[in-house]
């Protein structure tokens, strides 16, 4: 068949098949992918139902339910971006699913194969500041309970709280009753993981920190007994890690072996760890990653079996599925195209099961059999919503910043099999959020909803970024708002030099801490065009702990970020993007849930009152419902089509089908 001929047309116009509400119908992907007996469950994101996560069963024989209709939303809040939410087991020969209701945070168990089966509330609900909340389940029939982390709020404000290991019995006798729930060790950190038991049972390990580190900086790694007669985890001592080494993940092999991914070397490696000395061995030490920032409670990077190998995620940048023999150090990659894992590891027998991308496939459920070295897709398979002739050719690329150091990005170049432009194309940067974090190389197609029509992106890894070792990743201890904002300068500066992307027409986009790096580019640079910023940290001071205006588990995030504020006041204001609004002078687009917590809407409106009646053309558009992140179809389809529209008036193209932004000044 002959390829279809290309036509000349301006770059940001050309036809599309991928609309604003097809792309934002497939954000986001599986996650907590977890095994009970023979079947496989995970959480999957239904924008099209008010954003909820809903839980995914798969039978052996392939196939896929949903047994938790809407509005049932399995997610956790604890420390805001939550943790795994759900746990299970084989209970009378039929799986008994614990799991956490997002509206109200309660626990509750379930039986999906009784008949009329209905969720029944396992924990009280609390009316004082965040109530209760839970995360990182482990269900424990034997006991009668389920374990996990307790988050309690003790006040109003978001820092009146404390977080313990508890069990909670699933008779439902604690359903109305705080006292009915069991605390199995004092709360003598601010943080901590849930609890993971030796092969015995006598012995528990998990991870803790306090303020201000966070858990990226410094953790450290507990173990303690288990007292039989009444569970509670007694004689808890510290083994590893402290305030410059973090420890990432624990868990224990099948023979008894306590295993940990840390930081000690400067790369997160896993290691051996002597439960008497806190010895740790390197079982495979390698300049690579063997875990990742700790953002949510129950992350899984490794997964020992039970033949004594362990499944592995590792590798600079992206992540491969590797297993590993202890024994020898020898890591042997699974076949296969993926190549991005995400934290999110389960065993049965031989079989590893996990969560993986590539760059022109979704996240799929993907299993490996250990014994047999043979993977196939289990679930989510990736289906082709639009011809692939319309999605980008990812390139992974490695630009230079100032002094010579590297910075990492993924670029996505223009490309639509019916159309072409002329000369250099329109470039948005893309900042990912965190800042501790990092943009995957993985199918995207808000990424293609740009691209297709003729504007090319580039996501930036800058410094700060993890997936690249701890030096990397400290770049930007008290940079931000600096090493950020540079790194991004200089892979538009690259492009542009390369003669893909036209320097009069280059744009910024970001949310969260990427909306922090959009706002404090677009003021303190002419690099820019226009910019997107979204749920966007906007005044520093009013996000550290005295301004108060954050929760708790990034409340002092931005001492190693900035510095101390009774230290660096001046820094402070000097960085915040608000105290310089008289810089801007571009047009720009700001997007903000009125339900964030984190990032919350104030920000924003201060920023936009400092704005005000400068002349600087702006839209500013917020969502009731919405809160750090957004979830919602309609959200998200109005957010990509407005932004479509502010590239469309600033670098002068008509976006056929696309309601026509308002920008006021």
């Amino acid at each position: 068949m002959t390829a279809p001929q290309q036509v000349r047309a301006h770059y940001g116009s050309w036809p599309s098949p991928i609309d604003a509400a097809t792309a934002a119908a497939h954000g986001g992907s599986p996650e907590f992918v977890g095994v009970v007996g023979e079947e496989v469950w995970w959480t999957a994101p239904r924008p099209a139902e008010g954003g909820r996560r809903a839980l995914v069963r798969r039978r052996p024989d392939g196939t896929e339910e949903y047994p938790l209709p809407a509005p049932w939303n399995v997610r956790s809040r604890v420390i805001e971006y939550g943790g795994t939410p759900w746990a299970g087991a084989m209970v009378g020969g039929s799986p008994l699913i614990v799991f956490v209701h997002h509206p109200d945070q309660r626990l509750y168990a379930f039986r999906p194969d009784e008949p009329a089966a209905v969720p029944r509330p396992l924990t009280p609900v609390s009316g004082l500041g965040g109530g209760l909340r839970w995360a990182d389940l482990m269900v424990r029939p034997e006991r009668g309970e389920v374990w996990g982390v307790l988050e309690e709020f003790t006040g109003p404000r978001s820092t009146d709280v404390r977080r313990v290991p508890a069990a909670v019995p699933l008779d439902g006798s604690a359903a109305d009753d705080r006292s009915g729930l069991r605390e199995l060790a004092p709360d003598t950190h601010r943080f901590v993981t849930g609890p993971r038991l030796s092969p015995d049972g006598r012995q528990a390990a998990w991870l803790a920190w306090d303020h201000p580190r966070m858990p990226w900086d410094g953790t450290e790694l507990r173990i303690a007994d288990v007292d039989e007669a009444t569970g509670r985890l007694t004689g808890a001592r510290t083994l590893a890690g402290g305030p410059r080494e973090s420890v990432a993940q624990a868990d224990w092999a099948a023979d008894g072996t306590l295993l940990a991914v840390t930081d000690r070397t400067g790369w997160w490696n896993l290691h051996r760890v002597d439960t008497a000395t806190g010895e740790a061995v390197g079982l495979c030490p390698r300049q690579e990653e063997f875990g990742g920032p700790l953002w949510k409670l129950g992350q899984r990077w490794f997964a020992p079996l039970d033949d004594g190998l362990v499944a592995v995620l590792h590798g600079v940048g992206a992540k491969r599925l590797g297993l590993l023999d202890p024994a020898t150090g020898q890591l042997t990659d699974a076949p296969g195209r993926w190549t991005e894992w995400g934290a999110s590891l389960a065993v049965t027998g031989s079989r590893v099961i996990g969560i993986a991308a590539a760059a022109a496939t979704s996240y799929e459920i993907v299993e490996l059999d250990a014994a047999t070295g043979h993977t196939r897709v289990v679930g989510n398979p990736h289906h082709d919503t639009v011809d692939p002739a319309y999605l980008p050719r990812a390139e992974h690329r490695t630009f230079t910043g100032p002094g010579g150091r590297e910075v990492h990005a993924h670029v996505y170049p223009p490309r639509n099999p019916l159309a072409t432009g002329e000369g250099p194309a329109p470039y948005v940067v893309w900042v990912h959020g965190g800042p501790t974090g990092r943009a995957a190389l993985v199918i995207d197609l808000e990424i293609a909803y740009f691209t297709s029509r003729g504007i090319g992106v580039a996501e930036v890894n800058y410094g700060g970024s993890t997936g690249y070792g701890r030096e990397y990743r400290e770049r930007l201890r008290e940079q931000w708002g600096v090493v950020d904002v540079e790194d991004c300068a200089a892979v538009a500066e690259g492009l542009v030099a390369e003669g893909a992307a036209d320097p009069a027409r280059l744009a910024i986009r970001g949310g969260s801490a990427g909306g922090w790096t959009s706002a404090a580019a677009l003021t303190t640079t002419d690099r820019y065009a226009c910019g997107t910023v979204l749920y966007p940290i906007l005044d520093l001071t009013g996000w550290s702990p005295e301004g108060g205006e954050t929760h708790d588990f990034e409340s002092r995030y931005l001492e190693s970020l900035i510095g101390p504020l009774a230290e660096v006041p001046q820094r402070y204001h000097d960085r915040s993007p608000v105290n310089h609004a008289d810089r801007i002078t571009v047009p720009f687009l700001l997007l903000q849930g009125l339900d964030d917590v984190i990032c919350p809407p104030v920000q924003c409106e201060r920023f936009l009152a400092a704005v005000a009646g400068r002349g600087v053309p702006h839209a500013y558009i917020a969502f009731e419902g919405e809160s750090h992140g957004f979830r919602r179809l309609e959200t998200m389809t109005t957010c990509l089509e407005a932004e479509l529209g502010l590239y469309a008036k600033v670098f002068g193209f008509t976006a056929a089908g696309v309601p026509g932004l308002e920008l006021t000044t």
